[in-house]
């Protein structure tokens, strides 16, 4: 396979600057706004469609057979909202928001493991406030605030390489919520 392809970080630069597109929607006294990254590199893909390692990556990630095999496969990450019965199907259930879902009892929840630290930050999610307008833009915040917890997001993907996980949230918007965030990066093996 050969062409251009554009590497991670570029994508995420591109996304960026698409979805700010719509100018106005940000104010500029807004404490968490992200200046926008000009678009420039793209990167050749090799001959065998295998993209050369991304900076301060280990080389072994990127190559062949066991960049393959460290990929997760879609059905071993499911979304289940807090408020949804416990199935035998769920595997590890673990619960990715800041606050316990409201009216949900403990014991039954079926919560395996309870990811305080990898859920968006107090401030990102009063900001976002479940707004689909500022969806993309919470995207990439999120994004930025996961890798400031680079063990909790690699014990996550340690977890869901195993054994099938369900990524469980409290947001009543199905399609635009932390756990779909999560669980893109998780499969994307960003």
């Amino acid at each position: 396979m050969t062409g251009w392809q554009l590497d991670a970080d570029t994508r995420n630069e591109r996304d960026l600057q698409l979805d700010m597109e719509l100018e106005g929607t940000f104010p500029a006294s807004d404490p968490l706004k992200v200046t926008r990254i000009p678009l420039r590199h793209i990167v050749p893909i090799q001959k065998q469609g295998i993209a050369p390692p991304a900076h301060g990556r280990p080389r072994e990630e990127s190559q062949g057979k066991r960049a393959m095999s460290r990929k997760i496969a879609a059905e071993r990450v499911r979304l289940k909202r807090a408020y949804e019965p416990p199935a035998s199907e769920d595997g590890t259930r673990i619960l990715i928001d800041r606050l316990w879902p409201r009216g949900v009892k403990k014991a039954n929840a079926a919560i395996d493991e309870w990811m305080k630290e990898i859920a968006p930050s107090t401030k990102l999610r009063k900001w976002f406030g479940h707004d689909p307008e500022r969806w993309p833009e919470f995207r990439h915040r999120y994004r930025l605030e996961i890798q400031e917890h680079p063990a909790e997001f690699r014990r996550l993907r340690e977890l869901a390489r195993k054994r099938p996980v369900t990524l469980v949230y409290s947001a009543h918007d199905v399609a635009h919520n932390d756990a779909v965030v999560l669980k893109d990066l998780l499969l994307n093996g960003e």
